[in-house]
C-alpha cells in the first residue's frame, strides 16, 4: 500500500522486453534503498512494481503483460523520468490518500494553464473510468496523490502548486503527456457492493438482468 507521496524521482536505465512483458532498470535518484530488500514494493508512476535487483544505483522490476497493458508501461523509453514510492509502513505518516498502486488506465494532458504560482491541468481519463471520479476527491496520476478541483464528463482539473511540480515528473509534462490514473480505492469497492448478491453472476448475468428489468419497465420495445 502506498500514500501517493512522491519520495524521489527516478529515470529508466535499461529495459529488455520479452515476448509479452518487460524487465526494467531504475535509477532511484535520491530514494534510500538502504532498507529494501529483493521481493519488496515500489510505486513508480503509481504502479507497484516487485523489486528483483538491487544495485549500488538503483534497483530491478519485472513489469507483466497485464500491466503493460493497462498504464503508460506500454510507450516507456530509457530516460523517461519516473515518481518513486516506497511501499508504507505501519509507523508512517499518512500524507496522501489510500494508494493501492493497480493503475486503472491511462488518461492524457489536455492543457496546461498557469494561475498565480500555480497551475492549472486538464487530464482525460478514459469513459469507464468517469464515474468513480469526484469533485473534491481523490486521484492517482503517475502515483501522486492528487484532487480533483473540477469535472466535465470525463475530464477532470488539477491546481498543483509550484514544489509538487519540482519534486515530481509533473515538470515535464506537457499538452498531449500520457499519465497513469487509479481512481479512489472506495469508489471501486462501493461500486461492488452495491451489485449485491448479483455481485456472484458471471458479466453476462449481470447484463441479462438489466435488459430484462429495462424491459420489464418499458424502455425497450
Amino acid at each position: 500500500m502506498f500514500t501517493g507521496i512522491i519520495a524521489a524521482v527516478g529515470r529508466v536505465t535499461a529495459i529488455k522486453e520479452n515476448e509479452k512483458d518487460m524487465a526494467i532498470r531504475i535509477d532511484s535518484g535520491e530514494l534510500d534503498l538502504n532498507d529494501v530488500k529483493l521481493g519488496d514494493s515500489i510505486a513508480i508512476n503509481g504502479v507497484c512494481l516487485t523489486v528483483t535487483g538491487l544495485y549500488a544505483d538503483g534497483f530491478a522490476a519485472d513489469v507483466s503483460y497485464e500491466t503493460i497493458k493497462r498504464s503508460g508501461f506500454a510507450k516507456i523509453k530509457t530516460g523517461f523520468a519516473v515518481n518513486l514510492e516506497k511501499a508504507m509502513q505501519m509507523k508512517d505518516r499518512f500524507g496522501g490518500h489510500i494508494v493501492s498502486g493497480h493503475v486503472d488506465g491511462v488518461g492524457e494532458i489536455t492543457s496546461i494553464t498557469a494561475l498565480g504560482n500555480a497551475f492549472e491541468y486538464w487530464i482525460k481519463a478514459p469513459d469507464e473510468l468517469a464515474k468513480y471520479i469526484a469533485e473534491k476527491g481523490s486521484i492517482t496520476v503517475d502515483g501522486i496523490s492528487l484532487t480533483t478541483n473540477e469535472i466535465d464528463g470525463g475530464a477532470f482539473k488539477l491546481t498543483i502548486i509550484p514544489h509538487t511540480i519540482a519534486q515530481t515528473n509533473m515538470v515535464n509534462y506537457a499538452v498531449g503527456t500520457q499519465v497513469n490514473l487509479e481512481v479512489d480505492l472506495i469508489s471501486r469497492y462501493l461500486e461492488r457492493l452495491m451489485l449485491g448478491e448479483k455481485a456472484a453472476q458471471s458479466t453476462k448475468q449481470q447484463k441479462r438482468s438489466t435488459m430484462d428489468l429495462l424491459a420489464r419497465s418499458g424502455f425497450l420495445g
